[in-house]
């Protein structure tokens, strides 16, 4: 999977169900906001609590989007398998197909950032 145009599409449908439910996408991402300014955890470390999240209930968009974050907030390589290597351990085989996607798009926007 090309995890660069697969995020870009993700954008492109999120941006158009902003268009149809203005007022839910407005206080979901007021949300997502929120979570990620308070509290005494780091923007990084939330992301890594999102992206287990995402790998447990087998969001692929959502570990796209957080990977993706994960790269802003300054997180290595070696953080994210760390952080897979929990969530295998939590979920067991299906953890680990989305795990190798979670790491398959690290390394694809990795690459594409040159």
């Amino acid at each position: 999977m090309d995890y660069t145009a697969y995020i870009a599409a993700t954008r492109d449908r999120s941006r158009a169900l902003a268009k149809a439910a203005p007022d839910a996408m407005k206080s979901f991402g007021a949300l997502s906001k929120n979570v990620k300014e308070g509290g005494v955890l780091s923007v990084k470390e939330k992301e890594f609590v999102a992206l287990g999240i995402s790998i447990a209930v087998r969001c692929e968009a959502c570990i796209g989007f957080h990977v993706e974050a994960l790269m802003k907030a300054g997180a290595m390589r070696e953080e994210l398998a760390d952080v897979l290597a929990m969530a295998i351990q939590m979920g067991g085989g299906p953890s680990v197909m989305y795990a190798g996607k979670a790491l398959d798009c690290w390394d694809q926007l990795q690459a594409a950032k040159g």
